[in-house]
């Protein structure tokens, strides 16, 4: 685990538990599922996320640069994002970062591959269409915050909620999850792969963790509960 935990994430994690226990209770009814996805495996799948979001998979390292302004704002960056950003700036050489890009397991493995076995299981022209949409909008919403990694706004995988709605309402529920969550998590890797490292960076880069989890997560318990009216 990189950061630290402040009360802000104590608050959004107890957020999240509190949103679990019901959940995890229509599932245990046999009242929420995912397509192909069981109530019983979308139960585990929920809590595996929570358990998963510490751990992060080293994928490769690169160099990226320390932002000037960044000693400067460091401390308010770390109250505001929980990431030991002082410590960080003060390892290896003055003008850059050893950037370590990373996968969260409960962020960015688990639902890829809730997402990828959906897919297989249950082909969906509309899902992949619509997460194109959300591509886009990771692409041009995101945000590379020098010492930080990559921002998302926490609501930008429900802009797949409208569109599954109206173009697939019996399947809504494995729509928006597919398209939300592919698109985020590929919109990630998109920015993660073109950013400027001459401009700006960070110790390390996360897919699916800081930044981006609590979009995931929001998108996969909304999916969730949506099943509830229409399976």
């Amino acid at each position: 685990m990189r950061g630290y935990t402040n009360i802000s994430e104590i608050r959004t994690y107890a957020a999240f538990v509190l949103i679990l226990l019901p959940t995890a209770a229509l599932c245990y009814k046999g009242h929420l599922a995912l397509g192909t996805i069981s109530s019983l495996a979308l139960m585990i799948i929920l809590f595996a996320m929570i358990l998963g979001s510490i751990v992060e998979i080293p994928l490769i390292n690169t160099r990226t640069k320390k932002p000037e302004q960044l000693f400067r704002y460091a401390p308010i960056l770390e109250d505001i994002y929980s990431v030991p950003v002082v410590k960080e700036l003060n390892i290896g050489k003055d003008r850059v970062f050893t950037t370590r890009i990373t996968a969260n397991l409960g962020g960015a493995i688990i639902p890829a591959l809730a997402t990828v076995y959906l897919l297989l299981t249950q082909p969906n022209n509309t899902a992949l269409e619509i997460m194109l949409i959300v591509v886009v909008a990771v692409s041009l919403l995101s945000e590379m915050i020098g010492g930080i990694g990559l921002i998302i706004p926490d609501y930008i995988g429900l802009i797949a909620l409208p569109f599954s709605l109206i173009v697939s309402p019996e399947n809504a529920a494995s729509v928006t999850f597919i398209a939300g969550v592919g698109g985020i998590l590929t919109g990630n890797i998109i920015s993660v792969l073109t950013f400027n490292k001459e401009r700006t960076g960070s110790a390390f880069i996360s897919i699916g963790g800081a930044g981006s989890y609590k979009a995931i997560y929001l998108t996969t318990i909304v999916a969730s509960l949506i099943s509830y009216f229409v399976y």
